[in-house]
This record gives C-alpha cells, structure tokens and sequence, in this order.
C-alpha cells in the first residue's frame, strides 16, 4: 500500500540571478519510483540538494512524514529517514566492503561510544550493515577492498551505506551512470527490490531504465517542471518530445 512519504511544495532556489529551481512541486510515495528528468542544466541536481539539505531553498517547503523540515541539516534529516547516493560515487575506497557498511550503520547509532563499548548496540550495528549488504547484493563482497570492486558495484555499495541508516526514502542522483549493460541490469534489479519498502527519487539520463522503474515522473527544464504524470503520459507528451527529446513539433 501506498503512503506519501516526502513532498516538496512550491520549491525554489535562486543563486543571484539565476532561478535554478524554479516553483517546483513533486510527491514521494512507499512503493513507487518518482523520476525526474531533463536535460543537463534542468535543475534536477539543485532539486535533489535542496531535498537533502544540502541546500536551503529561496522559497517554498520540504515536508518528511508530515513534519515540515525546510532548512534542516542533511544530518538531522538522516537521522528522520533520509538516505541518498550522489552522482559522483562517495565510498571510503580503502576500506572494506563490510567497514563502508558498518560505517554507515554506525552514523545512526544515537549513542556512537556505545558501539565500542555496548554488546547490544554492536550487535545493531553489525545487523544493519549485514542486511544493507544483502539487499544491494554485495555481501559475498564483503571482505574485499572497496577500490577493488568494479564501478557498478560500488555504486550497489554507496545505496547499501545508504540502507545501512534504515532509510523510508531514498533519494538516488544517477546510480546507473558509466554502467554497462550488465551492471545497468543489476542495478535496475536493486531499484525494483527497493521499492517494495521505500519512496524513491531517481535522477537517471538512461531513458531506457527510467521508463521500465519509474510509476511517475516529472520533466524539468530550465528550473521548472513542464510536465508530470506516468510513463506512457510523459513519452507521448508534445513539450516532453519537443524540449527534452529534441523534436520537432
């Protein structure tokens, strides 16, 4: 069953002169994949920080659970059920596959020394970033080097430190970038399980994934969304086909 998990309403942010992102409105629901898309320079990167905190908006609100959390730390959002990847792959390369888990397991622990000294709380942590690993698929790669693994499943371990936070929603700023077809294909497996428990924004140029996961999405351009609505709705859209496809009218 679906519930909304995480809205943006009327969402702006303006750097000078420039409206990155301009009064843009989009719902996230448990179970469904929301996809934002555009072409480069359309504001989808802007939205997701401004999402995540990484960025206070100039205008409008960002609602998690009902709780209105516009301007909070990308920490304090976390720590409410926010996880996300980045579109530039963020391990810790010289670890293992297991310490990037643990690590990130660890981060929610509201009483970090307890993981050194507290059976129970070490315990937790070691089941979160366990289950994390298993969901992404990686934990027979526990014991190996993160710089070691290849390109796709490094970006199979930067979602599972995100899992490891126990997330509600996730947002996921092109997992499927520099993939091949095959690691394209794992990935888009991964998304398909996590949907099943969580609310998903995905930022994705690979059109070809985003119209077989996504149940909604949105086309940004120039800062502001032209059109919304399912797959079959978006793909035969005019603005859509003309702005961000290229064609003719």
């Amino acid at each position: 069953m679906s519930e909304l998990m995480m809205s943006a309403r009327q969402l702006s942010k303006r750097f000078g002169g420039l409206l990155a992102v301009n009064d843009v409105s989009l719902d996230l629901w448990r179970n469904r994949i929301h996809a934002v898309i555009g072409p480069n320079g359309a504001g989808k990167s802007t939205l997701t920080a401004l999402l995540s905190g990484d960025l206070e908006p100039t205008s409008g609100e960002v609602v998690l659970e009902s709780r209105n959390v516009t301007g909070w730390s990308p920490n304090r959002l976390a720590r409410h059920g926010l996880g996300r990847s980045f579109q530039k792959t963020n391990i810790f390369p010289v670890f293992t596959v297991w310490e990037n888990a643990r690590l990130a397991a660890q981060s929610r622990d509201p009483h970090t020394w307890h993981w050194f000294t507290g059976a129970t709380s070490l315990k937790a942590v070691n089941e979160r970033a366990t289950r994390a690993l298993e969901l992404a698929g990686l934990l027979h790669r526990r014991d190996v080097q993160a710089d070691a693994i290849s390109h796709g499943e490094q970006r199979q371990l930067e979602i599972a430190m995100a899992l490891a936070t126990n997330p509600k929603v996730l947002l996921l700023d092109e997992p499927l970038a520099g993939m091949g077809v095959t690691e394209a294909e794992k990935m888009v497996s991964l998304l398909t399980r996590l949907k099943k428990d969580h609310a998903l924004l995905l930022i994705e140029h690979d059109m070809d994934a985003v119209f077989a996961l996504a149940d909604q999405l949105t086309v940004m351009v120039n800062g502001k969304v032209i059109a919304s609505g399912s797959a079959a709705e978006i793909r035969n859209h005019a603005d859509v086909r003309a702005a961000y496809l290229g064609e003719e009218q």
